[in-house]
């Protein structure tokens, strides 16, 4: 078996590969380290790694031409909301139109992939009131990251159902863990909270704290991409989640019990097209056999150890 990982150097990618890696799957990585590093993954001398980009179509359909993927997990993104905004047609090139060129090279070639997994996010839910999200439920993305999330799933899908491809989607809501770069502008919350409980800098809360969001551990987004690729699960759209709502003034004084001391907090404005409210239903993936296998407290405990270890 063989499978590509676009984005597999970084934070969830890189965790991916290793997961592969130990199925005994032959693995091949292409990240352009926009935002990802080689480092990341632990088993790279077992792996063969592109430094390209996903917008360069000669490459990718050369690629994709002679190696014969089984299958293809497309994470290579602008991962952030705030980025997209400030570069909304490179976000656009890469979270829309190289996928969507990707796809239909594996219908012009007639490739016999057994599954292309698309990652979405939870942001294409936007700030509708009805909660907890399932997949079937209204969205309305409010940024350029969530509006070309959403549009690419479309395309994902209707091409699978179209041209009989294997295709399947996932919606990603807060993933954490070991990997993610805190000294990133754009980095999530977690990694943010971990550098300023580490270095005892203060924390910018932007908002009032009440905000929620639904945290999932990297070690259990993995165990779901991979139940859905042996599943077989396509022309389906998943929630990736732990299925708890809880705000961040709450998340904050979990880590400050997990670390042993307080942070110091400063307030600020809150952020341009932010989701305030957020909680999956993650019935479907349940359904195909998925259980959450941490908890926030147990996450961050392992997180936070992690992290120490790293620094000493």
């Amino acid at each position: 078996m063989k499978a590509l990982v676009t984005g597999g150097a970084g934070f969830i990618g890189s965790h991916l590969v290793d997961h592969l890696v130990r199925q005994g799957i032959d693995v091949v990585v292409v990240d352009d380290l926009s935002m990802g590093d080689v480092e990341n993954i632990k088993n790279r001398d077992l792996v063969t790694i592109y430094i390209e980009d996903v917008r360069n179509e000669r490459f990718m359909q050369q690629l994709l031409q002679q190696e014969n993927f089984d299958y293809i997990y497309f994470l290579a993104a602008v991962a952030s909301v705030a980025d997209s905004i400030e570069r909304p047609g490179e976000t656009h090139a890469i979270n829309h139109n190289a996928v969507l060129s990707t796809l239909e090279f594996i219908r012009a070639a007639k490739l016999p992939i057994k599954q292309f997994l698309f990652t979405s996010s939870a942001a294409v839910y936007g700030n509708l009131p009805e909660l907890p999200k399932r997949e079937d439920s209204r969205v309305d993305p409010l940024s350029p990251y969530a509006i070309d999330k959403y549009a690419t799933e479309r395309y994902v899908l209707a091409y699978g159902k179209l041209y009989d491809l294997p295709t399947v989607c996932v919606r990603f809501f807060n993933v954490y863990g070991p990997g993610q770069n805190p000294s990133s502008p754009y980095s999530g919350v977690l990694s943010i909270l971990t550098s300023c409980l580490e270095d005892n800098k203060p924390f910018t809360l932007y908002g009032d704290g009440s905000q929620t969001r639904d945290f999932i551990y990297v070690e259990d987004v993995i165990q779901a991409l991979w139940l859905i690729t042996t599943k077989q699960a396509n022309h389906q759209v998943f929630n990736i989640a732990n299925g708890h709502e809880l705000s961040l003034n709450s998340i904050i004084e979990i880590y400050e019990k997990v670390a042993g001391h307080q942070l110091d907090v400063q307030m600020a404005a809150g952020r341009e097209g932010e989701v305030k409210h957020s909680v999956a239903n993650i019935g479907k993936l349940i359904n195909l056999g998925y259980s959450t296998h941490w908890s926030l407290k147990k996450g961050l405990g392992q997180y936070w150890k992690g992290a120490r270890h790293a620094t000493n």
